[in-house]
């Protein structure tokens, strides 16, 4: 009997392992290169180069048809629901991350997350794949997901800066262009590169408005936005732009200072929730480990699976009512 209990605990090990490695693979994925393209991004700019030039001119050739589509991107096709949406919040994570790339992760942790639910804790098959399916399809969102919003919050909190030097550009007499492309200069990513993307979408042919709104697609933030609509309401009416973004800053400014309030008012309401939503699989883990087989009852009755859904059904609304209270829109 303890040799069993050895071997399943040496399983569940290497279902462990396996799932940090493949963590570590997706990780590396996604980060590997990134001394590269900051090399390459160097490069370009000082030979008057840009990455914009780039999507253009990869924008304006259209594909032949009868030039197929690499392995991954067909794989990419058939695996994933929505290319396009996907491909926006890659553009999202200031990555370079292919459509390819994702779905291939996808796939690894589906395969890995499947065989060793399989290998270390002998379910029904059914079971394993839709276990496989969820966390292949879960985990690589979430962190996507991640990427996303941490660069979003980095361009917010740059972003009042970048107005602010429009507004100084204005006053001394610079065009509207000329700030963008200072603040593409002097300020640094992920709002540099942004502005830098926009003033290269202005010198190859787009307007100022086509340009700002091309980019809200990978700068989905209401402050963005707020600053391309007033820029195209000055455009139409006309009027003094300097104060009008100087005004639109202080706004801006003040919209962070109450997100970093309700942010700290809010902290200990969170850890409460995080705190409730993991006891459920803490002390499941207890009690696996001290009487695997009295737990493993839960998996081999039947019954058991129908209080596993309950309680799931149960644990997500929970979950959604906390998450809704901890929630705040400004």
């Amino acid at each position: 009997m303890s040799g069993e209990i050895q071997l399943t605990h040496l399983l569940i090990g290497a279902f462990v392992l396996g799932l940090i490695s493949v963590g570590m693979l997706f990780v590396a994925l996604l980060s590997g290169a990134k001394d590269r393209r900051q090399m390459q991004r160097r490069l370009k700019r000082a030979q008057g180069m840009s990455n914009r030039m780039q999507e253009q001119e990869a924008l304006s050739v259209r594909r032949d048809p009868s030039e197929p589509l690499p392995l991954f991107e067909r794989l990419a096709r058939a695996v994933l629901p929505n290319p396009t949406k996907i491909r926006q919040r890659l553009s999202r994570t200031g990555k370079n991350i292919s459509l390819g790339q994702y779905a291939l992760a996808c796939i690894l942790i589906a395969a890995v997350a499947g065989a060793g639910t399989k290998l270390g804790l002998g379910w029904p098959g059914i079971a394993c794949l839709l276990i496989g399916v969820t966390l292949g399809l879960l985990l690589p969102h979430l962190y996507i997901g991640f990427l996303g919003r941490r660069r979003l919050n980095q361009f917010n909190a740059y972003f009042s800066e970048a107005i602010d030097l429009i507004v100084r550009g204005l006053r001394s007499g610079l065009p509207v262009t000329e700030s963008i492309k200072a603040v593409g200069r002097e300020i640094s990513d992920p709002v540099g590169i942004e502005f830098r993307l926009i003033a290269d979408s202005i010198t190859f042919g787009m307007t100022l408005q086509e340009a700002l709104w091309a980019a809200s697609a990978r700068i989905d933030i209401p402050e963005y936005r707020f600053f391309a609509i007033t820029l195209g309401i000055q455009q139409e009416t006309g009027g003094n732009l300097a104060e009008t973004l100087d005004n639109l800053s202080q706004v801006l400014r003040r919209r962070r200072q109450m997100k970093l309030k309700i942010k700290a008012l809010s902290s200990e309401a969170k850890a409460s929730a995080w705190i409730i939503g993991s006891l459920p699989f803490m002390m499941f883990g207890i009690i696996m480990a001290e009487n695997h087989r009295y737990a493993m009852t839960l998996f081999t009755d039947p019954r058991g699976w129908v209080m596993l859904a309950c309680g799931f059904v149960c644990y997500g609304m929970g979950i959604g009512i906390m998450a809704k209270m901890v929630r705040f829109e400004i």
